[in-house]
């Protein structure tokens, strides 16, 4: 099934050029030239992943994200020509899973994508035994009051379902997955992202913080642990 990528970008010789190469890969797109077109376009047809840049006129990238994430979780890539860190952890806090710098490698863009999109549709594939899976990855993990459904790609504490990201899903699920454990960045990065980590990288750190908020807003305790000089674990 193809998917479909809503581009946002005010530049539009960039936006067309982004449309061209998604489209040689046989992706479906839409492209919008400001916020209030990404929203509209958004509501009229849902997107499988948002391309959206963050300089925009009327309204800008992070309000556009703040806008989407209220509702849905689909993978949002920003994309910005502003390098710092700042810019970075301000973009993925708002709720991007990931971020390009302008310019980019239109390859790098591509491989994003479909990372995205792998991370965000991995677990809606049956695992059943009927259809060849492992029965151990068709078993929801219990923690306490939390559960968590790979299958459903979803989880709940005491039956409050947990609004997370594909990426703060996959992050939970592989620390539940062997409570005590303690994971590094690196081993986080590349069990998640499924792509080679950089030491300098501090996307893992962003989604953690995200992630152990919304966990400790529902459960009213700390869950994920960090391991200081070592990385992060959910105790048993």
């Amino acid at each position: 099934m193809e998917r479909r990528v809503l581009i946002v970008d005010d530049e539009r010789e960039i936006a067309e050029l982004i449309e061209i190469y998604l489209r040689n890969e046989g992706f479906q797109t839409e492209v919008a030239f400001d916020g209030e077109q990404a929203i509209e376009a958004f509501e009229r047809e849902a997107a499988d992943l948002v391309i959206l840049d963050i300089m925009m006129p009327k309204l800008d990238g992070l309000e556009v994200c703040r806008r989407i994430r209220k509702e849905h979780h689909v993978p949002i890539l920003m994309v910005s020509a502003k390098t710092g860190d700042m810019d970075k952890i301000m973009g993925l806090m708002t709720g991007a899973d990931d971020y390009i710098t302008k310019p980019f490698n239109p390859l790098e863009l591509i491989a994003r994508v479909r990372s995205l999109l792998r991370r965000s549709y991995q677990y809606s594939k049956p695992t059943d035994s009927a259809s060849g899976g492992r029965d151990s990855e068709s078993k929801e993990l219990r923690l306490g009051a939390l559960r968590i459904d790979k299958l459903s790609h979803s989880a709940n504490v005491d039956g409050r379902p947990l609004h997370l990201t594909s990426t703060e899903f996959g992050i939970l699920h592989l620390l539940a997955s062997q409570p005590g454990r303690v994971f590094s960045a690196e081993d986080i990065f590349q069990q998640v992202w499924k792509e080679k980590y950089f030491e300098s990288n501090n996307t893992v750190m962003v989604h953690i913080s995200k992630l152990r908020d919304k966990l400790e807003k529902e459960l009213g305790e700390k869950m994920i642990v960090t391991v200081w000089g070592v990385g992060y674990k959910i105790e048993g």
